[in-house]
């Protein structure tokens, strides 16, 4: 079951990470790693929300939904289930950090429709994961997610310092360096299957 566990968590964070591998959660990805402490603190909130969130459908997807033949309401619970999370997030923030809140910005309320959250919900479905198995795979999604946020982050911090072409001023080099890490990740394809 370790192993199993160890394979789930290694596959989420490096092999099919969410942005990098299934281009999930790429608005907050782009839009809040211009600084490291930004995406940190949002790494924070997502992995929390993600994980929240994860746990939270799963126990109404088997405990209600699945019982009461509601399965037709699947979509709009997770939604809910998110949204609710969201807003738990935005205002614990606001009070324990208001720096931070205010380096977040708009992309805090957008984790209500970042579509890695809502993928992760309906991945362990998909995959038919038990209890742990959801719980670690929404974690390391989470993990994989912030990792990728944060290399971003300290590569756009020393892009800032260097000397760019004009043709890749902006989004262009962004966009490039995105497509760069996310070819690095590839080469940890081969560690882990599915």
């Amino acid at each position: 079951m370790a192993g199993e566990l160890a394979l789930i968590a290694v596959s989420a964070i490096f092999v099919n990470n969410f942005v990098l591998a299934r281009f999930l959660g790429i608005c907050p990805f782009l839009g809040v790693s211009r600084k490291i402490e930004s995406a940190i603190g949002m790494t924070m909130a997502v992995l929390f929300v993600m994980t929240v969130a994860s746990v939270v459908t799963w126990l109404l997807e088997r405990l209600i939904l699945v019982p009461f033949d509601l399965q037709y309401l699947r979509t709009i619970t997770y939604i809910l289930v998110i949204a609710s999370l969201v807003q738990l997030v935005e205002m614990v923030v606001q009070k324990t950090s208001p720096v931070l809140y205010q380096a977040l910005g708009i992309f805090l309320p957008l984790i209500t429709t970042n579509c890695a959250i809502l993928g992760v919900a309906i991945l362990v479905r998909q995959k038919s994961y038990g209890f742990l198995e959801t719980l670690t795979f929404s974690l390391a999604a989470g993990v994989g997610f912030g990792l990728a946020l944060v290399l971003l982050a300290g590569l756009r911090e020393s892009l800032a310092l260097a000397r760019i072409p004009r043709a890749f001023q902006g989004n262009a080099i962004v966009l490039v360096s995105a497509g760069i890490l996310s070819l690095a990740f590839m080469g940890f394809s081969g560690l882990v299957r599915g």
